[in-house]
């Protein structure tokens, strides 16, 4: 049964201790509720997916106690820090190129090659973050597809027993996520607009572009597939593979591979999850040092964190136009 904690000094200590100790904690913001996880452990990322049923491994966004702390692990320009000085803390998410050492793992990220920043608001989920000290991935506390949360009872009606704790603020002020925006680039672009308007983000840094359709998460689903795939080109289903492959394997793995980075010897999909991106980028980067051809991936199974698993493993494998320029492509 999951735990519910009050809006104290022993509530916050509870929750960051959590948090530390790699658990799952509910967190009110002043947009929503948010499941929170260590962002800097694998593992505990991706306990977020399982806990959501994430069916993808959409980018997460870092929250962090203050400007300082949420910029350190981004590339900031000048936009970037103007906006952070005029609008945080509050409901605006910025998407930043990645510092060379961000310290937010790859899982949490999906793999792209940058970080998406906030500062929460809510005196709460600061003090949480404060307490804890380090970069903490906390999307909407709710399953996947289905209504924000504004309330500890709404998170307990979806969540209660797949995650340890929620810190009981009461009802959130602004009630939609935050704004995000995309200024990894030389435009300024709204993937997703929120608690942040459009006119108050333009009243720092210009015009704003409006990003074509409907994203959910920085660098929205539909724009992440080059993004996914490895140099190395991707077979998918393998049971056996060559001298000239890296095998990423799922359980026990067959011989023969010139290269073989096991997801889980146990088969368990919440540690293969934690394990995928590294994985992908040994392989890849290792199997291309000692002229393997391709990488082959062995099945896993398409239920729980195996359906995100499988969703990425496909938009790796997916054809892309420069595969005809890789090895073995």
């Amino acid at each position: 049964m999951t735990e519910r904690l009050p809006p104290d000094p022993a509530g916050i200590e509870e929750a960051a201790r959590l948090l530390r100790a790699g658990r799952l904690v509910a967190l009110p913001t002043e947009t929503v509720y948010g499941l929170a996880a260590d962002a800097t452990e694998a593992r505990a990322v991706a306990a977020i997916y399982a806990a959501k049923r994430r069916p993808r491994f959409n980018p997460l966004i870092a929250h962090l106690p203050d400007p300082d702390a949420a910029l350190a692990l981004g590339i900031a320009d000048a936009r970037a820090r103007a906006l952070a000085a005029a609008l945080w803390p509050g409901p605006l998410t910025l998407v930043l190129p990645a510092a060379p050492d961000c310290r937010v793992v790859p899982l949490a990220r999906a793999g792209l090659d940058t970080v998406a920043l906030r500062v929460p608001a809510h005196p709460l989920a600061r003090a949480v973050l404060a307490a804890t000290g380090r970069p903490v991935a906390a999307p909407s506390a709710n399953v996947s597809g289905r209504v924000s949360p504004t309330a500890a009872e709404h998170v307990l009606a979806e969540l209660d027993g797949r995650i340890d704790a929620v810190l009981d603020g009461g009802p959130c002020a602004v009630g939609v996520e935050s704004s995000v925006l995309d200024l990894s680039g030389p435009a300024a672009v709204l993937l997703r607009p929120g608690g942040a308007t459009r006119e108050a983000i333009e009243a720092v840094i210009g015009p704003v572009l409006l990003a074509e359709g409907a994203a959910d998460a920085p660098r929205a689903p539909g724009m992440l597939a080059s993004h996914y795939a490895p140099v190395l080109p991707v077979r998918l289903g393998a049971t056996e593979a060559g001298p000239t492959e890296a095998l990423l394997a799922f359980g026990p793995a067959p011989p023969g591979a010139g290269l073989t980075f096991d997801l889980s010897p146990s088969r368990d999909l919440v540690e293969a999850a934690a394990r995928l991106f590294a994985g992908l980028r040994f392989l890849d980067a290792e199997g291309r040092r000692r002229g393997l051809v391709r990488i082959a991936a062995m099945a896993v199974p398409p239920e729980g964190l195996g359906l995100a698993i499988n969703d990425r493993l496909a938009r790796a494998a997916a054809p892309r136009p420069d595969h005809a320029a890789r090895p073995g492509g």
